[in-house]
């Protein structure tokens, strides 16, 4: 009994033994996997996945992609915990993106204008060589515009009655001198009204009778730009021969446009040059602006005298000038360069540059521009002197934050992080929107815009023109339209963008409004009058 009872007693402990073995082996076992899952889970919990093609979405689990039924891709871990708003990126991607930085700083702002114009006559040394008396043309002796004339020259022979009849009393008077000295006076009197000179009376004199057909002498030195008589035309008192212009002195013209006027101002000095003078540079000072804009091509005229003793300029030479304006005496303004700025028409932005420890990374900022300087930008707000910025390469950054998702020219806000209901929400969304625009017999009807569409559009059209004063009298046109939010021309293309609210206007009143500015379009052309008065340098029709 008692070798049972001690058998028993065995039997127990083992089994008590391996009870609690196995209990050890399960609940001690169960400590470390539990450790383990709920790391697993943390990691889990910040597992995002996103698609390849719309980085904007956003869920915990794997799927497909509710737009394009892509399979989604995990996001990097890195990304998650970077900035939500800011863009991380190597040394290597910078370099294979060309982006180059810049500190902001301050800087007297300066504005540069190039400016298009040409040589004109001066008006107030045109002249009309007229006649001053009445008869018929027997010679002139002027025959081709361009001649030379000095005062004084014979320019024709005319034929006149009057003037016949006139040198007859004058030879009497003459016989009459001892006893009508006042009647000789008188009659040399009325010569001299005639424009007949102290010579030509006493060749009358000496040749003792009267000549009929009588020369008639120039009033003015210069260029014959225009002869309004030929050979046995018969002018009367008053009548012109010629049109004669000095070009001692000529003028320097140049095309303000309306956007400019503030910059200048009379005094103001510009360096020029002339085509048809390459390697030579001149200078003078604006001595008139004219009270007027051209109502056509939103111009206004500022003229430099230029004396041209040496007639080196000739009327009708284009000339290109350049001004510079300081905009500030006294202060400074921050000033980046264009190549900064990333602009929609409502919005401009940059990208601003920081380090921590983690790297590099861009943030895009929103700035208010000032002045253009050019080349450059005047920064009202929105930047501070000592910080860096991307001056190239700013839109392969933007391009690089609109694929990770981040905040971007065209999409300001942080994006909308799509997760589990999400999901789900964005297909029936997009299930619905194909039953309203899929009729019964399963054909694709014409979607309105709804509210919260956007109805800005993109158009690109052709525009002709020559030079940078077409591309700013374009843009300046096309901006004038109610609804257009940007208009840009390019020169080499002849290639249109501009982006408007359809819901304000339409593509067909842009291209009338540019057409009214004196350029043809693909569907509109320029009146011919609006075109004629264009300046000679954008006159692009053959």
């Amino acid at each position: 009994m008692k070798g049972e009872f001690r058998h028993k007693i065995v039997l127990i402990l083992i089994f008590l033994s391996i009870g609690i073995f196995i209990g050890w082996l399960i609940f001690g076992g169960r400590q470390k996997p539990e450790k383990e899952q709920t790391k697993s889970e943390e990691v889990k919990k910040q597992q995002i996945w996103t698609c390849s093609m719309h980085p904007q979405i956003r869920q915990t689990e794997p799927g497909k992609c509710p737009i394009c039924k892509m399979e989604l891709i995990p996001l990097e871990t890195e990304e998650l915990q970077a900035d939500s708003s800011s863009l991380r990126m190597s040394e290597t991607a910078m370099q294979l993106a060309n982006i180059q930085i810049a500190v902001v700083g301050k800087m007297m702002p300066v504005k540069t204008l190039n400016l298009n114009g040409k040589v004109v006559k001066d008006e107030r040394l045109v002249y009309s060589q007229s006649a001053h008396i009445s008869g018929r043309v027997e010679k002139l002796m002027i025959n081709f515009t361009g001649e030379y004339v000095s005062k004084g020259q014979i320019i024709a022979y005319i034929y006149s009655p009057e003037l016949v009849t006139a040198q007859e009393e004058l030879l009497e008077a003459y016989r009459q001198t001892g006893t009508q000295k006042a009647l000789f006076e008188s009659a040399k009197e009325k010569l001299y009204n005639w424009k007949i000179t102290d010579s030509q009376i006493d060749e009358i004199l000496k040749n003792g009778s009267a000549t009929e057909s009588f020369p008639v002498l120039a009033d003015f030195s210069g260029y014959v730009s225009e002869i309004k008589v030929a050979s046995g035309d018969y002018v009367q008192k008053g009548s012109a021969f010629f049109e004669i212009a000095d070009l001692s002195r000529v003028w320097v013209v140049f095309d303000i446009y309306e956007s400019d006027l503030a910059f200048v101002k009379a005094g103001d000095k510009i360096n020029y040059t002339v085509q048809a003078l390459p390697g030579e540079t001149f200078q003078g000072k604006i001595t008139y602006l004219d009270p007027v804009i051209n109502a056509n091509t939103r111009v206004l005229n500022a003229r430099l005298e230029v004396n041209n003793y040496n007639m080196k300029l000739k009327p009708e030479m284009f000339v290109s000038g350049t001004l510079v304006s300081d905009i500030s005496v006294n202060t400074e303004s921050v000033v980046i360069p264009k190549s900064a700025v990333l602009w929609t028409g409502k919005r401009s932005v940059v990208y601003v540059k920081s380090v921590d420890s983690e790297g590099i990374s861009f943030k895009m900022r929103e700035v208010t521009l000032g002045v253009s300087l050019g080349d450059s930008y005047v920064i009202e707000s929105g930047l501070k002197p000592g910080e860096e910025i991307a001056v190239s390469g700013a839109f392969s950054i933007d391009a690089a934050a609109q694929l990770a998702g981040k905040p971007s020219m065209m999409n300001p806000e942080n994006p909308k992080q799509n997760t589990g209901n999400a999901h789900e929400e964005m297909n029936m969304d997009m299930s619905k929107k194909e039953n309203e625009t899929t009729g019964k017999n399963g054909i694709m009807q014409n979607m309105l815009p709804s509210k919260t569409e956007s109805t800005v559009k993109h158009e690109m059209f052709f525009v002709n023109g020559l030079c940078d004063m077409c591309k700013e009298r374009i843009e300046t046109a096309a901006r004038s339209v109610p609804g257009v939010v940007s208009a840009v021309w390019d020169v080499d293309t002849k290639t249109a963008h501009v982006e408007f609210d359809s819901g304000v206007t339409s593509l067909m009143k842009i291209h009338e409004a540019i057409a009214k500015a004196g350029h043809d379009t693909k569907l509109v052309k320029a009146d011919d009058s609006v075109y004629n008065a264009l300046p000679d340098c954008c006159r692009y029709r053959e």
